[in-house]
């Protein structure tokens, strides 16, 4: 038997899973970090947080599995995605990791834009405008901001590359990773040479890039010594988060739409052939496979904003977890199931860190509207789980232009609840599918590349044959029109606020 691992470099967490080659998970290890805050709207952590939560959570599966170590055929790696890691000439991490949620370069995305001739124009190299989550505009802001650390910085790569970096001594990352820098041509999978000099950016400082499931490298003896990998295990590229947690769900066809309600919310679907991107409404990156590509519409704050409202609000719903030994999201779930669909005319708009698709506005804010006299704290958490459903909506509404969805395969940490799940039926009007090991996210993508990276499948579609569906949500046809009226009002509610938002933001520069 052949055993393969998963790690991935999450916002809260590393996760390092161990699975045999049919796909059973034999050990699972989460090791938590800080994630860090200095200024409104900046988002940071330390990459040797990631380091030291993965040679906790690698030791704790390999203790866990209690297998022959020589039994262990590939590792690969699933990360954050647009994360900004600068190393000097020594590898060494100069400044804290800038992160995607950070919304501080606005201004290096307009100039980056501006310079290459509005949004058509950039569209023409990348296939992708320049969002502020993109690793591309964290690079200008370090030059333009810091410039005597800037100096120092011989290469950046993104999350999950540091880590196979700190394991292999290799610098490198892969085409999904880069398609999220704002800085690659999607379409023909390199560089975009002509847009980093156009930005004036030195080309050395971009790694190498490799499809996802070349081998990126080796466990070096150091490594070895800190992790318990056995030296020279084979190393696979491994993609970004939004791109490989739905790899690992089994969404390697056109057709089916992937919808993750992790921290952030990503609907996403594979594509048999580049498609072009008008008006930069998605995000197109490389798939994970070397013939695929993938279109992505990704929410920034989806299980962040029910996270959020768990902390600021439902302390009383905390307190009756604790005391019944139960997961506080049951808890709540039950409460807004004694809501009705619509949430009795309350209706939130989840953009609490900005929004990315299908509104490009990292000014946007959250807003509950529609609260009266009658409304309900269940009518509160219900709508907080309908208005992140309905941003998602949202997405695939436009995905829907370039091919015809037929079902949704659901996975983070809204498929878990069954009432999330079927809301999500009813709001897409679509059967909702959970795959086998969807729950352990973009380290089970990791492990389906590890695997076709070491031969034990031909690719990823037969990687993907190995799951199974776990559960089947049908939309509810009587719950359609309070949920049809609900996301008409939630439609209008971000161009109604536009200008209150820009207000805002100009009153808080």
């Amino acid at each position: 038997m052949r055993y393969l691992i998963g790690l991935d470099i999450g916002t809260s967490g590393a996760k390092c899973i161990l699975t045999d080659e049919q796909g059973a998970v034999i050990a699972s290890s989460t090791q938590e970090y800080p994630l860090f805050t200095p200024k409104p709207g900046w988002a940071e952590q330390n990459p040797l947080d990631w380091w030291q939560a993965c040679v906790r959570g690698l030791r704790v599966i390999l203790s866990q599995a209690g297998i022959q170590k020589s039994d262990i055929a590939a590792l690969s790696f699933s990360g954050q995605m647009h994360g900004l890691v600068a190393l000097d000439a020594q590898g060494h991490v100069i400044r804290p990791a800038i992160l995607w949620c950070d919304q501080r370069t606005q201004q290096q995305c307009d100039s980056i834009t501006a310079l290459a001739g509005g949004t058509e124009g950039l569209l023409s190299y990348t296939n992708n405008q320049m969002l502020t989550g993109y690793t591309g505009g964290k690079i200008l802001w370090f030059r333009d901001k810091e410039p005597e650390d800037f100096q120092k910085m011989r290469v950046f790569v993104c999350p999950k590359d540091y880590i196979r970096f700190r394991l292999s001594g290799e610098i490198a990352t892969e085409v999904s990773d880069a398609s999220g820098t704002g800085f690659f041509d999607t379409q023909r999978r390199v560089w975009s040479d002509a847009l980093i000099s156009l930005a004036g950016l030195d080309k050395r400082i971009f790694p190498p890039c490799l499809e996802s499931t070349d081998l990126a490298g080796r466990v070096t003896r150091q490594a070895a010594e800190e992790t318990g990998l056995p030296e020279g295990l084979p190393l696979f590229a491994g993609g970004g988060d939004a791109v490989i947690q739905t790899t690992g769900a089994g969404l390697v066809k056109p057709g089916t739409v992937g919808v993750v309600i992790g921290t952030a919310g990503n609907v996403s679907m594979a594509l048999d052939h580049f498609v072009p991107n008008p008006k930069g409404a998605l995000q197109m990156f490389c798939n994970n496979q070397a013939n695929l590509w993938q279109a992505i519409g990704c929410t920034l704050s989806a299980g962040g904003a029910y996270r959020w409202y768990r902390d600021a609000l439902c302390e009383n719903d905390i307190a009756i977890a604790r005391q019944t030994n139960r997961s506080v999201y049951d808890v709540m779930g039950e409460k807004a199931a004694q809501s009705v669909p619509g949430a009795n005319g309350v209706v939130f708009a989840p953009y609490l860190s900005g929004e990315r698709c299908p509104y490009p506005d990292a000014n946007a804010r959250g807003v509950f509207y529609g609260l009266s006299l009658s409304s309900t704290r269940n009518d509160i958490t219900r709508a907080v789980m309908e208005g992140v459903t309905y941003s998602l909506k949202q997405v695939s509404d436009i995905m829907a232009g370039f091919v015809p969805i037929e079902k949704i395969y659901s996975s983070g940490g809204g498929s878990v609840s069954p009432l999330w799940r079927q809301m999500q039926a009813d709001i897409f009007d679509l059967p909702v599918y959970t795959m086998s090991a969807a729950s352990e996210g973009g380290a089970y993508g990791a492990v389906l590349v590890a695997g076709v990276g070491a031969g034990i499948w031909k690719d990823l579609e037969e990687a993907a044959s190995i799951l199974r569906v776990e559960t089947e949500t049908l939309p509810i046809r009587a719950n359609q029109a309070a949920y049809q009226d609900a996301y008409e009002i939630y439609c209008a509610l971000y161009p109604a606020l536009k200008p209150v938002y820009d207000l805002g933001a100009k009153q808080h520069a």
